[in-house]
């Protein structure tokens, strides 16, 4: 397995199942070793579909790849951290996941897998009402099942998704394994310099997801389409001066400035694209230039879109 993540990855979030192992194959074929996946994604099945298919083809050997994947809010329980990531090992095919991620610091009731797999905000979908239920399980405790799919054998490495700079400092005064990683959405508009150093203090690695910014929620309506980074001034300067598009500007920024990022597509060329930006380095100007337009614009945050879509008001940013 590989011992260092690759610092471009293949996100999976919101394609469509019946794209999915393919996308996969054509990936790898592209060259991405780093796939990022989540049980709440709903399409792991197909994903090690294509995990499957390409090592059978002989396009790559388990070995050769790092494969993220999440345990999702209903399973923060103790007693249901196993079950949960033992579903994604199924799913995937894998005997071991390179990094198990906590998706957010929000515990919701057990939704048993028989039921509804997976599972996603909503207790029952069909109340007439349909609300999130919260559970009471201190993040502490969905930490110590974490660290004991380690001691298992089960997961390489734990990590957590979407803390803030409060829980980041609580986690490393109780973690026994420390986290390995930190994935947030960080972008030019979003730009957690503060979140980002202090995970780097204490020896976390950090993941940008959402590296395009709006991109990913136009579909959503969570992006106004004149959000978009690609069209603005420091990242279209910089895409004539290094003969490169915008996305690949934005992409070699988040590299760039010491984080992982995880791009998603499902078309070929725009995988190979995405791929394509370590032949040139953006100046200290340019850096420095495509920072400042940091807005702390969040673009996935669930004290808007958990009141809005699931009638229940969770904030987890202030």
């Amino acid at each position: 397995m590989l011992e260092t993540m690759p610092r471009v990855g293949f996100g999976l979030w919101k394609i469509p199942q019946e794209d999915t192992a393919a996308s996969v194959v054509e990936a790898i074929r592209a060259g991405y070793r780093h796939f990022d996946s989540a049980a709440d994604y709903g399409n792991e099945v197909q994903t090690g579909e294509g995990i499957a298919r390409a090592i059978s083809e002989g396009l790559i050997t388990r070995e050769d790849l790092w494969v993220t994947s999440k345990l999702w809010n209903t399973f923060h329980a103790p007693e249901h951290v196993e079950l949960a990531c033992r579903k994604s090992l199924e799913d995937l095919q894998l005997e071991q996941i390179d990094l198990y991620l906590i998706h957010f610091p929000i515990a919701l009731e057990f939704v048993p897998i028989d039921k509804r797999y997976p599972p996603e905000w909503v207790h029952d979908p069909d109340a007439a009402e349909p609300r999130m239920h919260k559970a009471s399980v201190p993040l502490h405790e969905t930490w110590a099942a974490m660290e004991a799919l380690v001691d298992k054998g089960l997961v390489k490495r734990i990590g957590v998704c979407n803390y803030t700079s409060g829980l980041v400092h609580d986690l490393m005064s109780y973690a026994h394994i420390k986290p390995a990683m930190l994935q947030i959405e960080a972008h030019p508009y979003l730009t957690q310099e503060k979140l980002i150093r202090c995970a780097k203090g204490y020896g976390i690695d950090v993941t940008a997801f959402s590296p395009l910014g709006a991109q990913s929620y136009f579909e959503l309506d969570m992006a106004r389409k004149e959000e978009s980074l690609l069209e603005t001034a420091p990242v279209m300067v910089a895409a004539q001066t290094h003969g490169k598009t915008a996305a690949q500007v934005l992409l070699r920024w988040g590299v760039q400035r010491g984080t992982a990022i995880i791009p998603k597509t499902t078309k070929p060329d725009r995988m190979r694209e995405n791929l394509a930006i370590d032949d040139f380095e953006l100046s200290q100007v340019e850096m420095a230039a495509i920072s400042a337009l940091n807005q702390n614009r969040r673009f996935n945050d669930p004290g808007v879109f958990t009141e809005s879509a699931f009638n229940t008001f969770h904030p987890i940013y202030d």
